[in-house]
């Protein structure tokens, strides 16, 4: 093998145990370390070469689950152009911000990046207004962070460490308790952060806004809409991250972020346009789902978990289809029948 000048071999043989031993003098005190890992619902023998985090992620990215996010809606249902996020782009945007702050904060990459890639994998089919057309047809609220694990647990099991499953459940600032490593927080300002700038981007892009449309109060912090306002709060929570001890962000910058969501939900989200689109969305994911739970031998094996009567069955079913599929299926079993 080719040796460089120092006699050293060309490429190295770094097995999982050199990784680790990296990760206990590499990462920050703070960090969540892959040896330190609660483990799997079900034990299976280590991996030669890659950590548990490592593993973890990789199964996500190879998962069917992760492959149709490339055709589920963020914002825009079925946008005319090539350059409008998926929830598939969101992802990765997501991954490379949490990876960037983790990497700044000495903390664990892999688990940044795994709950990162998996924080979206329980989406229901038109972004969501999917989570409020499932919503009827379960105890309390359907969410897509909660389906998320029973799409990586009994779907489509992955047999993730407690650690990324944590992550993908608490991944909605609504669920709490929040995650409990630190990686976990990192995902939930990573999501925010992405959407907000790549939001904004595909509503000027739509003729839904103008930049000049963005109100001075968050310009004035996070500078012009797009990609400076990932630069901004990405560096805002770096910061305040490293003084305080803990993945947060400066209260009065974190209040300025929770405005512009607040902002962007009514000239955005919720605007006359988008509650027109929904309520068409909404009708085509319950519709699905009852005829679904009339006609169970319908509902294909690869959607029917062991625990799942013939309604659970339907949910599940009519939340792993994307978009397109979601209005092929309807298509197919209403509009000969006249229902729009």
């Amino acid at each position: 093998m080719t040796r460089d000048a120092d006699d050293r071999p060309a490429l190295f043989d770094r097995r999982r145990g050199d990784r680790e031993i990296e990760e206990a003098s590499r990462l920050a005190p703070a960090a969540t370390r892959a040896v330190e890992s609660r483990g799997r619902a079900r034990a299976e023998p280590a991996d030669p070469y890659r950590t548990a985090f490592e593993r973890d992620r990789d199964r996500i990215l190879h998962s069917k689950a992760f492959r149709r996010l490339k055709h589920k809606t963020q914002v825009f249902l079925n946008p005319d152009g090539d350059h409008y996020v998926t929830r598939l782009t969101h992802t990765l945007n997501v991954a490379q911000v949490g990876r960037s702050i983790a990497v700044a904060l000495g903390l664990n990459e892999p688990l940044t990046e795994a709950i990162c890639l998996g924080h979206d994998i329980g989406h229901a089919p038109f972004g969501h207004t999917g989570e409020e057309a499932l919503t009827p047809y379960v105890d309390g609220e359907w969410q897509h962070a909660i389906h998320g694990v029973r799409v990586v647990e009994e779907l489509e099991p992955l047999n993730l460490t407690v650690e990324v499953l944590d992550g993908i459940r608490q991944s909605s600032w609504r669920n709490d308790p929040p995650p409990f490593t630190p990686e976990g927080w990192v995902c939930r300002y990573a999501d925010r952060i992405a959407y907000l700038a790549h939001d904004v981007q595909d509503a000027v892009r739509a003729g839904v806004l103008t930049v000049d449309d963005v109100p001075a109060r968050f310009t004035a912090v996070f500078g012009p809409p797009g990609p400076a306002w990932i630069d901004a709060m990405v560096g805002e929570v770096i910061a305040a991250s490293r003084q305080a001890g803990e993945v947060t962000m400066h209260p009065e910058r974190r209040e300025v972020m929770h405005q512009l969501r607040t902002w962007m939900f009514d000239r955005v989200y919720l605007r006359e346009e988008a509650r027109r689109q929904s309520q068409r969305a909404v009708r085509v994911i319950q519709d699905l789902v009852e005829w679904f739970a009339a006609n169970p031998g319908e509902v294909p094996v690869a959607s029917r978990a062991a625990d799942a009567d013939d309604l659970q069955a339907a949910v599940d079913h009519v939340a792993g289809m994307t978009d397109q599929y979601a209005i092929r299926a309807h298509d197919e079993r209403f509009r000969p029948a006249g229902l729009y």
